[in-house]
């Protein structure tokens, strides 16, 4: 008999309404993106399309909203903000969709407060709140999931080799010095990244 598969995510928070550090990698860590020169991400033409993706969010998904994020070689870094009261229903499926801790060795992150668990500073609940909570899906793996899915369709209608990891990590963003944290670790992420004008993909 095999075990039931725990979710990573949250069980206390619904996902529908908060602000959340999104990394996504792409499959292998290849370099599909682009090349970073003097702190600049260069796009490849999949960059660019996965750019267009990114700025134009809100024509899919209306109820979400991305004020930051930077595109690297080989990921990228989002700041997403879902508007609970924008989204057309609830989700009844649980999806897994973070980064197994096998795949995390390599992944960035911005400090140890923000990766700390943030459901240490949230009072228990009652089971029943518990159980519906655990049964949404939601809205965040919707756009993230559109996102990705939209890049591949691209990639594979232009005959681009791509792939993309295929989970991604998600982190609730709990307070505003983590939000600034987390900003700054965005902002300044392609100046930490070694050139490879000349090496990369």
């Amino acid at each position: 008999m095999l075990r039931e598969r725990k979710s990573p995510r949250a069980k206390w928070h619904n996902y529908s309404g908060a602000e959340y550090f999104i990394t996504i990698c792409t499959k292998n860590r290849e370099h599909f993106f682009g090349t970073v020169c003097n702190g600049m991400t260069q796009l490849t033409e999949i960059g660019k399309y996965l750019d267009e993706q990114i700025k134009n969010v809100q024509t899919r998904y209306p109820y979400a909203e991305i004020p930051l994020y930077v595109i690297m070689p080989n990921h990228i870094h989002l700041l997403v903000r879902i508007d609970g009261d924008k989204t057309p229903y609830d989700r009844r499926r649980d999806v897994a969709c973070r980064v197994p801790e096998t795949e995390k060795q390599n992944t960035a992150q911005p400090s140890d407060a923000a990766r700390s668990d943030a459901a240490r500073d949230v009072p228990t609940r009652g089971n029943a709140y518990m159980q519906n909570i655990a049964n949404h899906q939601g809205w965040l793996s919707v756009c993230i999931g559109g996102i990705k899915s939209s890049v591949t369709k691209y990639a594979n209608e232009q005959k681009i080799y791509f792939g993309w990891q295929t989970r991604f990590h998600d982190h609730i963003v709990r307070n505003q010095d983590e939000m600034n944290k987390i900003a700054e670790y965005i902002v300044n992420n392609p100046l930490k990244w070694e050139n490879d004008c000349f090496y990369g993909k």
